[in-house]
């Protein structure tokens, strides 16, 4: 298979004669190889061997073995995610491969006799598909320790960071570890294996468990086509391997949940791995006088620090409080926020319902459209607290010297690049429950989680406060009572009442060739066609199976098109 954007075939190649013995038995299903195609001399993989080519077909001749390439599981791997994402399979092959060419592997290191691990550690290695829920600083080195006892693991976590800290901490305790992308040999000769999202494409000699920390965090879906996500990769590996996959996260996704066995923590474990939430009632606030920051967060940040501040304001809000009483505008079929569109009516962009500009708690029909940005933020936050405030946003290094700044104010990104902090104050936090996506309750609560790590336990005396006009939010009542269920149990019903994943499954359409490939779709009952809206449109179906069948039946065009299986933003 070439590797060339827009081919998505394979053409058959010969061994040459002429090529030492060594050579020939390195062309092997995976390796990479050279080869002239169309006048061009280009790199590709060896898919398949011993095939038959076309009667009278003359082959032509392999010009060059450039290295080790992702073994015959991982290849076989990458047709059913092909499918599964409905793309072109070249690219996961990119993503299986090693960064730079490899033409020898180093000595296999057998791992050392690891301790034994506690006994609720084990119980969750003991069934096919395990889902364990910890604190947000639960201890995650005992499963991933557990992984290794079992032989050659493979180990995703969603930073660089953490994958270093946790290799060191697996190779201090005696097992043989390769740390990807650097570890690709390594990986290939036989060791457990710790990486990020590519990693879940990684050579695993003799697979023998499979471990997903946070398996909630949206960087494990890559959102180029095609959309494949890391989790999904390693469940099936484990499944075709058939050994034990567990899947680790504070926070567990619904599609996690439906695919698992809970083990969850004693409800006094758990809340005690909680720093204290304090939700923040806007409603009744003089806005005039207070703006964005209320009494308590003015207390917060002329405190000591470190303090963190979090607007993740992108771009015009679009957020809408009453007047009068505070109330935000809610849809009350879908639980989004409204828009004002014209002078007399609110409007879902979720769902499409309108209705007047009227407020349902007091009657008012004024509205307040709530806005500040970062930049904004921070030189009203450095004159309430009378010392300098540092705004941090994406564009930042991770290793940025601040001095001895101790208060910092930022996107969700400050929650990645600040270590540690006493205070973490959410300014807006009703733009993340209003977001305009299926999922915005479930990354509404990875971010409380991702403040709460920095925080620590209850014990450490961090506080996380909360500002909004919807208190009683199922995703702040889960956070102050340091209990996710209240959050999944709200969510799930959300969900198969209006048919969303994963209860069902989606994929948008887009880019010039959309309306033409749209077109050849075939007409199926069991599948919902909608749009298109803003040039994209939504496909439902009950399951990926059908879903990938209808897909493929299409005719791709010679324009550009995108298919977005899973999208994240809808």
């Amino acid at each position: 298979m070439p590797d060339v954007t827009g081919i998505d075939k394979t053409f058959d190649y010969v061994v040459p004669d002429a090529w030492a013995a060594a050579n020939k038995a390195r062309v092997q299903v995976g390796s990479i190889v050279r080869f002239d195609l169309g006048g061009r001399r280009l790199r590709g993989w060896v898919v398949a061997n011993d095939v038959e080519p076309a009667a009278g077909v003359k082959l032509r001749a392999l010009t060059k073995v450039t290295g080790y390439g992702p073994p015959a599981d991982v290849v076989d791997l990458t047709e059913w995610a092909a499918r599964r994402w409905v793309g072109h399979r070249s690219r996961l092959l990119v993503a299986a491969s090693p960064a730079k060419a490899i033409t020898r592997l180093p000595p296999v290191r057998p791992h050392k006799r690891l301790g034994e691990q506690a006994a609720d550690v084990e119980r969750a290695f003991s069934v096919d598909r395990a889902v364990v829920r910890l604190a947000p600083r639960g201890e995650s080195l005992p499963y991933g320790l557990a992984a290794a006892r079992r032989g050659n693991a493979l180990i995703l976590v969603p930073n660089a960071q953490r994958a270093t800290w946790l290799s060191r901490k697996l190779a201090n305790e005696g097992a043989a570890v390769a740390q990807l992308p650097g570890g690709y040999a390594r990986a290939l000769a036989g060791a457990t294996v710790v990486g990020g999202r590519s990693a879940a494409w990684a050579p695993v000699a003799d697979l023998a468990a499979v471990v997903v920390f946070d398996e909630h965090d949206e960087v494990y879906q890559d959102e180029r086509t095609p959309t494949w996500n890391a989790r999904d990769v390693a469940i099936e590996r484990a499944r075709r391997a058939g050994v034990p996959c567990v899947l680790v996260s504070p926070s567990p996704s619904l599609e996690a949940l439906e695919w698992g066995e809970l083990f969850a923590p004693e409800r006094s474990v758990e809340r005690a791995g909680w720093p204290r939430v304090e939700v923040i009632d806007r409603r009744n606030d003089d806005k005039a006088r207070t703006g964005l920051f209320s009494d308590a967060v003015v207390r917060a940040v002329r405190d000591d620090g470190p303090v963190v501040l979090v607007l993740n304001r992108k771009g015009r809000a679009r957020l809408l409080a009453c007047s009068g009483c505070g109330e935000m505008a809610w849809c009350d079929e879908c639980s989004r926020a409204l828009i004002q569109q014209d002078d007399d009516h609110l409007h879902c962009t979720s769902c499409g319902k309108t209705r007047p500009v009227v407020c349902e708690h007091c009657g008012g029909s004024v509205f307040k459209r709530i806005r500040m940005g970062v930049g904004r933020a921070r030189e009203e936050l450095e004159a309430l607290a009378g010392r300098p405030v540092v705004e941090v946003t994406g564009a930042d290094d991770d290793d940025a010297d601040w001095g001895d700044a101790d208060v910092f104010v930022g996107t969700e990104a400050v929650l990645h690049r600040v270590k540690k902090a006493k205070t973490v104050v959410f300014l807006d936090f009703d733009q993340e429950l209003a977001g305009l996506r299926y999922r915005a309750s479930e990354q509404a609560f990875g971010l409380l989680v991702r403040a709460a790590r920095l925080l620590g336990n209850r014990a450490d005396g961090g506080r996380l406060l909360v500002q909004t006009r919807k208190p009683e939010h199922e995703v702040l009542t889960a956070a102050v009572r340091s209990d996710p269920a209240t959050l999944v149990d709200a969510e799930r019903t959300r969900r198969q009442t209006l048919t969303l994943p994963p209860y069902a499954a989606m994929a948008t359409i887009s880019g010039a060739g959309g309306p033409e490939f749209v077109a050849t779709l075939p007409a199926d009952p069991t599948v919902s066609l909608l749009g298109p809206l803003d040039d994209r449109w939504l496909v439902k179906a009950p399951d990926h199976e059908t879903l990938s069948d209808y897909l493929l039946a299409g005719e791709r065009p010679t324009a550009r098109l995108r298919v977005e299986v899973d999208p994240l933003r809808v």
